[in-house]
């Protein structure tokens, strides 16, 4: 029996009777103009707010406002986006599409993008609950179809921990199984700083938390399509392996206030080379099948595991990663059918920028795919 969908009010996306509303209080916000200026480069403010306005629904926000902001982006900080694996999505089906995880926003952004320009339906969104504020963000998101997903703490109980995981999956299933739209959420929690994609089975154990009966059937029923995007340059790679040298180092890192802004700022921002976004098959009961019977922790491992299985292959390997794996190597750049070069000389330039104690984990983050 499908749950009250009154339940979720704490974390969905808006509906689009509560759009415009939200428009009208994006429009006039303190902080619109410093976004209009970016997101609608050359049109005058009050244009910029008359066409805010305009939105009535959260696939008219997409379609008319957000494509075009994934399409500035990528036509000033990437080399150009590439992607394949639309034949495996029925426009009347619901999926989960489990991803890969390198940007904080343009991971599930692009995917909308691509979405969106093919006529096909886009998906909701995991929106950090440490991500929501100030007002203006909270209201940008909602009305993108983003739903709250809480960060437990240090001090989050077990019982605590449990009640959002549920809730999370619960809406989760209600999203793809009750209502038939598609969801995207990350393989694991956090951007892969380390260059490697692995499928954290705690998020498998969250998404099982709803199930009820058979467990293969309860994971089939998701339409689970595993997919990668691949990024040439990575985006926040300094920062990235900044922060995996503090974790080393002190066991633990800290972020600092504005930081996650910083990085979505970054992400966005900076230069990524070439990005390429490879959907796979939905998985299948007979995908799970050979798990029946498992208990729940191999369970989980097995479908991590199977994830992973078509995650990585489908993440294509770029020439920064060849380059970054014949430095530590200690092979020829100028003998590699792989990149040129110039692909060469551009990303010894990048690296140049790192602090040099640092350079040689960067290396490692870039060759991880070509080194496994």
């Amino acid at each position: 029996m499908s749950p009250d969908p009154s339940v979720f009010d704490d974390i969905r996306p808006y509906y689009d009777s509560e759009i415009p509303s939200a428009m009208e209080r994006i429009a006039s916000d303190p902080v619109f103009p410093i976004i209009a200026a970016y997101v609608m480069p050359g049109i005058p403010l009050e244009a910029a707010k008359r066409k805010v306005l305009s939105i009535k629904t959260a696939r008219q926000l997409q379609e008319d406002i957000m494509a075009g902001v994934i399409a500035e982006i990528l036509s000033k900080s990437s080399d150009g986006m590439t992607y394949e694996g639309l034949e495996h999505i029925d426009p009347s089906g619901a999926y989960l599409f489990i991803s890969n995880h390198r940007d904080i926003m343009l991971d599930a952004a692009i995917l909308q993008y691509i979405l969106v320009i093919n006529n096909l339906p886009s998906t909701e969104i995991t929106f950090g609950a440490n991500l929501m504020n100030p007002r203006i963000v909270v209201d940008i998101g909602k009305a993108n179809r983003m739903f709250r997903v809480e960060r437990p703490s240090a001090a989050t109980s077990a019982r605590e921990f449990y009640n959002i995981s549920r809730h999370l999956s619960d809406y989760i299933r209600y999203t793809v199984t009750g209502k038939n739209a598609s969801v995207w959420i990350a393989q694991r929690n956090g951007r892969t700083k380390g260059g490697v994609d692995k499928t954290d089975q705690g998020v498998i154990k969250m998404l099982g938390l709803s199930a009820e009966g058979d467990q293969v059937r309860a994971m089939a029923d998701l339409h689970i399509t595993p997919m990668a995007i691949s990024y040439e340059y990575e985006p926040c790679d300094f920062a990235k392996v900044a922060e995996t040298a503090a974790l080393e180092r002190q066991g633990y890192y800290t972020k600092k206030t504005g930081e996650d802004l910083n990085s979505i700022l970054s992400g966005v921002t900076t230069p990524k080379g070439r990005i390429h976004v490879k959907i796979c098959k939905p998985l299948t009961e007979e995908d799970f099948a050979p798990f029946a019977g498992l208990p729940g922790n191999g369970f989980n491992r097995a479908v991590a595991s199977l994830l992973d299985s078509r995650i990585r292959p489908a993440y294509k390997i770029m020439p920064t990663a060849y380059i970054a794996s014949d430095i530590l190597s200690g092979n020829d750049l100028q003998d590699n059918p792989n990149y040129t070069e110039a692909e060469a000389s551009a990303f010894l330039n990048h690296i140049k920028g790192c602090p040099s104690s640092l350079r040689s984990r960067l290396l490692s983050l870039y060759a991880a795919p070509v080194m496994l």
